[in-house]
């Protein structure tokens, strides 16, 4: 028997595989939110299945995402971050990825960890909407609204109230699964 699952996804096999497995599962590890804060910057104008389908480019490109790394990029290492056609070459967005990384660790300081700062939003537990039709879901919500503007008092670049719900659904800091979906429940 298939499983019902969102109709984004439906379709096309690596938006359904990342649908299955990763959309909207709670993340408390750093490392993956700093990977989703890359990644959900860059799809800001873009859809995200270009996006995903860059992902391990992306992920070879910036180093696995290791944001210590990333937030001591030189120009010459920038530079050929522009060249790469495997990823999006965005120079705002390649320079804010390095702004951001450095703006991430300050907050790892200052809250003990990324993790500890942005569940702090949501109150520690995960918004669980009741969707019936994805295209009915929010784009933008008050604590997304919160969360950008927080992140730009501090100095993010590319991190609007849109980009944030995006990265909130894709973290897991809300549940957006449609309602007949078999992740709806597991999630």
């Amino acid at each position: 028997m298939t499983k019902h699952k969102c109709q984004w996804c439906v379709g096309d096999t690596l938006y359904e595989a990342y649908h299955d497995t990763d959309w909207g599962v709670p993340v408390f590890d750093d490392g993956i939110f700093f990977e989703f804060l890359v990644l959900e910057t860059f799809q800001a104008g873009l859809s995200w299945i270009t996006i995903l389908r860059k992902r391990e480019n992306f992920k070879k490109a910036f180093d696995d995402f290791n944001y210590k790394k990333i937030a001591n990029y030189k120009q010459p290492k920038i530079d050929n971050l522009l060249q790469d056609a495997g990823i999006v070459r965005n120079k705002l967005k390649v320079n804010g990825t390095v702004t951001n990384a450095k703006l991430f660790m300050e907050i790892q300081e200052e809250f003990g960890s990324f993790s500890n700062y942005i569940w702090n939003f949501v109150n520690e537990k995960p918004i669980k909407n009741k969707v019936v039709n994805y295209k009915d879901a929010p784009t933008t919500s008050p604590i997304s609204d919160a969360i950008s503007k927080d992140l730009k008092k501090r100095g993010f670049k590319f991190v609007g109230s849109t980009v944030m719900y995006a990265f909130m659904q894709a973290t897991g800091l809300v549940n957006d699964h449609e309602v007949a979906c078999f992740r709806h429940n597991e999630v």
